[in-house]
């Protein structure tokens, strides 16, 4: 595809259904969806030329979303919280019962003692040996009622 990003998003407007639909296979490998409605198509489309031209999402984000997504998965009819947005090089520091405790945020998640993690929990749950909300344990979210904080 063309680098010239502002040419290739103009043409897309001029563009038959047909010639949208041949489009949308060759730049995602599939068929579009059925019954998709030319603006949908547009924007897909646009979306795509530009992250083929300039890059996709970073990893962070996509971990983001997928832990949203997630939330979803497990509580439809509940609100989603994307949580706390820690950019990637941020160190976070817990004392819990006497010793040090030090997270990094990577791109992809979480680096706790040499190892990557998805979530915060997961760390604070390998720490405490308990079901600890991660967010909570590290300070990012306010505790509960009755939450207290033994460490």
């Amino acid at each position: 595809m063309s680098v010239n990003i502002s040419g290739e998003l103009s043409k897309l407007q001029g563009l038959s259904r047909q010639q949208l639909l041949k489009l949308w296979q060759e730049l995602y490998g599939r068929a579009a969806p059925l019954g998709m409605r030319r603006e949908t198509l547009l924007a897909f489309l646009a979306y795509r030329i530009q992250e083929n031209a300039l890059g996709g999402m970073k990893p962070a984000m996509r971990a983001q979303l997928s832990r949203v997504a997630q939330t979803f998965d497990r509580k439809p009819s509940g609100q989603a919280r994307a949580g706390p947005l820690l950019k990637a090089g941020t160190r976070l520091i817990r004392k819990w019962r006497g010793n040090g405790h030090e997270v990094f945020v990577t791109d992809g998640g979480y680096e706790y003692q040499g190892t990557s993690y998805q979530s915060l929990s997961e760390i604070a749950r390998k720490i405490t040996g308990t079901r600890w909300s991660g967010p909570t344990f590290f300070g990012l979210k306010k505790r509960g009622r009755g939450g207290t904080a033994n460490g």
